[in-house]
């Protein structure tokens, strides 16, 4: 074996390099590893420069400027800009880059704050965040000014908010200023029913709250409206909460998406009389009267050929029977109490309808009526309520209206009443007519009685004793 010198090593090696320099890159990329990404980008677009600066004095700007520390866009701005006091013609706004361009076209009013709030309108391109409730001030005087106002609207028939709505100052007076006169200010609600109004003057305003964006006028009886009947100066007192109502329900329209009602077929040569009763799974409601209802208006109905018995088939006294206005509809009045069993007995010529059909034969309805145990009990304890203001609870199954029951104690109870979810709203009936009254604006600036909606649900469980604290 030839032994290899040191020269012969040094070759080798320098012919082995490349080998190894390649298995090591080999090597690397069998276990890449990606660069770490920054932290997510949650910072909204922030101002750095604007020209004029913001809260100028002394200027008439026809073009404004706004600069941010980032790429920013500007979405649905017709939507989002509020220019308080309101000019004539809508500003126009652009965007390019970091920059915002405010292009005005009106000739600006003297010694006069104006602001721009742009809402939700502007946000970051790369990850869309908003610079919420940005607002951009400059006054065409020697001073900015700096009064606020702010309150609440809440709907005075249910106690709920309706954030579409616009709460409008008017420095105009006079009675009908709502009617005919567009509104020097103007701002949303938030979700929370609340409103703001910041750089106002010293002066005297009316308050009204408008369902209209567009115009800013009361000019619709139907739709939600609300006034304060006294003047505020913004800057003084507490904030405070006007009742929005409708002095006119809408009517209904066929463009409101309900589907018709499909007609039953009824087959006019089939003259027999066909009939559906009220009971539940053959049970009768000890909260509800016992109905027949027929397919056809009744022509004639003989009250002595139906005939409430027991079990035994003896006639029982104390019952009654009446149709509706529809004469589709026949009532027995009778105190049902719980576990009864009764059999109605129906003679063939008992009932008449419009086409001259009669039951085919003599029949006999069985009715079981339901137990106390499938119904709960409500017992309310309402804590501070004011007795004098004549409070009626009204009780809601979502929209739907159940009952009312006028409250003349603190403590309320119902032995039966259906299982379910219950909203609660407290009518302070001031004239104690039992019913919901709106305001009315023109005239004596009535105002509307006011629905408070509790907040916690009502939940009445089957054969409990559902018991619940109303704090006022």
């Amino acid at each position: 074996m030839k032994k290899i010198g040191p020269a012969s090593s040094l070759c080798l090696l320098l012919l082995m390099l490349p080998l190894l320099g390649a298995w090591l890159m080999m090597g690397a990329c069998a276990n890449v590893i990606p660069p770490a990404g920054g932290p997510r980008d949650s910072l909204p677009p922030v101002l750095v420069i604007a020209s004029p600066k913001d809260s100028a004095l002394n200027v008439q700007p026809k073009n404004i400027t706004l600069t941010f520390n980032e790429f920013v866009t500007v979405s649905d701005i017709f939507k989002h800009l509020i220019v308080n006091p309101e000019m004539i013609n809508q500003p126009q706004v652009d965007y390019k880059l970091r920059n915002v361009t405010i292009k005005i076209k009106d000739s600006l009013r003297s010694n006069t704050t104006y602001s721009f709030q742009f809402g939700e309108a502007i946000r970051d391109v790369n990850e869309s965040n908003i610079a919420r409730n940005f607002t951009y001030t400059f006054s065409t005087g020697a001073s900015l000014d700096t009064l606020s106002y702010r309150g609440k609207v809440i709907q005075a028939e249910n106690g709920k908010i309706d954030s579409t709505l616009w709460v409008i100052l008017h420095k105009n007076l006079s009675d009908t200023a709502v009617f005919k006169l567009k509104p020097p200010y103007s701002t949303k609600l938030n979700g929370k029913g609340e409103f703001n109004f910041n750089f106002l003057p010293n002066d005297s305003f009316q308050v009204f709250v408008v369902n209209s964006a567009f115009n800013k006028k009361y000019d619709d009886s139907t739709q939600l409206f609300a006034f304060l009947p006294r003047k505020i100066i913004p800057g003084k007192g507490k904030p405070d909460t006007l009742y929005a109502y409708r002095a006119l329900e809408p009517k209904p329209t066929s463009s409101s998406g309900a589907q018709p009602a499909v007609k039953a077929v009824i087959n006019k040569d089939d003259k027999r009389l066909r009939y559906t009763t009220s009971l539940d799974n053959g049970k009768q409601d000890l909260l509800k009267p016992f109905q027949i209802k027929l397919q056809r208006r009744i022509q004639q109905i003989d009250t002595g050929a139906i005939v409430l018995c027991d079990t035994f088939f003896r006639p029982i006294s104390g019952s009654s029977f009446l149709t509706d206005s529809s004469q589709k509809t026949i009532t027995l009045q009778y105190p049902f109490r719980e576990k009864q069993t009764f059999l109605l007995l129906l003679k063939k010529d008992a009932i008449t309808d419009s086409m001259g059909g009669t039951l085919v034969r003599a029949d006999t309805i069985k009715i079981g009526t339901k137990k106390q145990e499938d119904y709960g009990s409500i017992r309310i304890k309402f804590i501070n309520l004011n007795l004098s203001k004549r409070p009626v609870l009204q009780i809601f199954e979502g929209d739907k209206f159940i009952d009312a029951f006028p409250i003349t104690t603190l403590e309320w109870k119902k032995n039966l009443f259906y299982p379910g979810n219950y909203e609660l709203r407290l009518l302070y009936d001031t004239n104690g007519n039992g019913k919901w009254d709106p305001g009315q604006y023109p005239g004596n600036k009535k105002l509307p009685e006011i629905v408070w909606l509790i907040p916690k649900e009502l939940s009445v469980r089957a054969g409990w004793d559902n018991e619940m604290d109303i704090q006022l």
